[in-house]
């Protein structure tokens, strides 16, 4: 009884143990695109935003590769944005919308672009808002090139997006918002 007693709370604290440790793992030393994107969908027509959060969610391991609760709770909402996750703290990581700001020949693109490349080299990263055809689409932000340039991806249903040429769609739209996120162990 003693040894069956034992064996139970070994168990337990090495659970507890491992899921600690998990939230400040990254998936495969930040391959971000094999291990988060292809095992990742965009389930609803306009469940872009909660998509890419959970992206991030799933890419620093605390929720699995079938996680889909912000997208089922989300749907196809029509007046969301990121404002709906702005200060919002999912599974010890707090997510925060910056740079809500017109989007005209004022805009800051410099310090958007700085604001970016800063999250890049702390190893995290960026969640953007970039138009396409039927409006905006969200886009994860996971490398800059030797060039300069940000690469970003994102989900279509099972299609993977990848643009490679983010700035230069950032500065035809005269600036955008983004979502960083701090991690809280």
């Amino acid at each position: 009884m003693n040894k069956i007693l034992l064996s139970l709370i070994l168990l337990i604290s090495t659970s507890v143990i491992f899921h600690s440790k998990a939230q400040a793992q990254k998936a495969d030393n930040g391959n971000f695109f094999n291990t988060v994107v292809n095992n990742h969908n965009q389930i609803f027509e306009m469940s872009c935003i909660p998509s890419v959060v959970e992206m991030v969610l799933k890419y620093y391991k605390v929720v699995d590769f079938d996680f889909y609760d912000l997208q089922n709770e989300w749907q196809n909402k029509m007046d969301g944005s990121f404002r709906d996750f702005d200060k919002k703290e999912l599974y010890g990581i707090t997510f925060s919308q910056q740079f809500v700001l017109p989007r005209d020949a004022t805009f800051p693109i410099d310090s958007l672009f700085q604001t970016i490349e800063n999250e890049l080299k702390a190893e995290k990263k960026v969640i953007i808002s970039l138009p396409s055809d039927t409006g905006w689409h969200m886009f994860v932000i996971c490398e800059q090139t030797p060039d300069g340039e940000f690469v970003s991806y994102s989900k279509l249903g099972t299609h993977t997006l990848i643009l490679r040429n983010t700035k230069e769609i950032v500065r035809k739209s005269n600036g955008t918002e983004i979502m960083t996120y701090s991690i809280h162990n």
